[in-house]
């Protein structure tokens, strides 16, 4: 009877081994993610880590079912590294900032998920921001409404403010809209705002000494990629100056400049990881609908205000999401 058992069990474990080499190998998901490395952001890695974050919380997690391919370069380097991930036979890939723009026509059939923060109707990647209508979709952080409020929160900080500068990339999809939004505020709040124009790090020196020279109180950033690359220096500026200056991302606070508002940047890009989830789970993306952040967070930098002589009003620390003292 043992002998018998014994064989029994063995025809089982034999069987049981045939079964296990009949079955297909399970599919791993292949992500391609294009990195921007146009700047000098210390946060550059933040995208790629809150995208990893989002993918491993939506089940896809990376040496089981989900391979990640990862490039990061600049503009000049994006259609080669577009090519590579599309040979690489990659489901999906994920693009930050401007390396969705500069990939867009070189991704073949591949989707691709975007996260800009300007405009992608005017930067050419989607028909609308309702029906994609391609091989593209994703988010943007533009939101026209974002550009009045900042000017309302350094009137808010800073009363007696009166001529405003707005630094701004000019070739940022989305700048004119965002302008244009900032100028009937600030004619409301009886602001005089003006536009100085930059599209390359080299620019911002003779863009500083235009601010300074123009006897600015305060100054509002548009946010890019452009511009996040440069909030240290735009804050050593602000503060040899003892201008309030405000952006979009926190990162632009933290970096030494007084206020941000706008989205959270690691929620942003966590975001992202939805997107490449309903892809992988056979979505297309002509039937993804671009969409915008809903929630907002303000940052204040108190060291700052110390430093550029200005106090903060109680009112305005109470709305703020988080107070660098």
């Amino acid at each position: 009877m043992r002998r018998r058992t014994l064989f029994v069990g063995g025809v089982a474990v034999l069987a049981t081994r045939r079964m296990a080499l009949a079955q297909p190998a399970r599919k791993v998901a292949r992500v391609g993610w294009l990195g921007w490395l146009g700047d000098t952001s210390p946060t550059r890695s933040v995208p790629l880590d809150a995208l990893r974050s989002g993918l491993a919380d939506l089940g896809w997690k990376e040496g089981d079912n989900l391979a990640l391919e990862i490039r990061s370069g600049d503009r000049a380097q994006a259609l080669g590294l577009t090519e590579e991930l599309v040979r690489a036979n990659v489901d999906v890939i994920a693009a930050q900032g401007p390396m969705g723009v500069f990939a867009r026509a070189h991704t073949g059939a591949t989707p691709l998920v975007f996260s800009i923060n300007g405009d992608p109707v005017e930067a050419g990647l989607v028909a609308s921001l309702a029906r994609p209508g391609g091989n593209l979709t994703g988010i943007t952080a533009l939101a026209t409404e974002l550009a009045g409020k900042r000017l309302e929160l350094l009137k808010s900080a800073l009363p007696s403010i009166t001529r405003v500068a707005a630094l701004a990339n000019d070739r940022h999809p989305g700048r004119r809209i965002e302008h244009t939004e900032s100028l009937a505020v600030a004619e409301r709040l009886g602001l005089k705002l003006t536009y100085y124009p930059v599209v390359a790090p080299p620019d911002f020196g003779a863009a500083f000494a235009a601010i300074a020279r123009d006897s600015t109180s305060a100054l509002v950033a548009y946010t890019d990629n452009l511009i996040n690359g440069q909030a240290k220096a735009i804050a050593e500026f602000a503060t040899r100056q003892c201008l309030p200056a405000i952006s979009g991302w926190a990162e632009f606070a933290q970096a030494g400049n007084l206020m941000s508002y706008g989205p959270n940047y690691r929620d942003f890009y966590r975001h992202v990881a939805k997107y490449v989830d309903k892809l992988l789970r056979g979505g297309k993306p002509a039937d993804l609908p671009v969409e915008q952040p809903t929630r907002f967070e303000l940052v204040v930098n108190l060291k700052t205000a110390k430093a550029i002589g200005i106090t903060i009003p109680q009112s305005l620390l109470l709305r703020a999401d988080e107070v660098i003292a």
